[in-house]
């Protein structure tokens, strides 16, 4: 999940470079969404880990 952040950071990169600013910021958007969704799910399996004896 962590690779599509940095791919639509990427791409959003190359678009804003190229002067897309719309595109880049929806790209953006996007990849903060899959970012914070990656933060919550990280968060969960860590407090499931600890809970289970890991």
């Amino acid at each position: 999940m962590l690779t599509w952040v940095i791919t639509f950071l990427v791409v959003a990169l190359i678009a804003a470079v190229l002067g897309f600013g719309g595109i880049a910021s929806g790209l953006a958007s996007i990849a903060k969404v899959i970012f914070y969704i990656f933060v919550v799910l990280l968060l969960i399996s860590l407090v499931a880990g600890g809970v289970n004896g890991f």
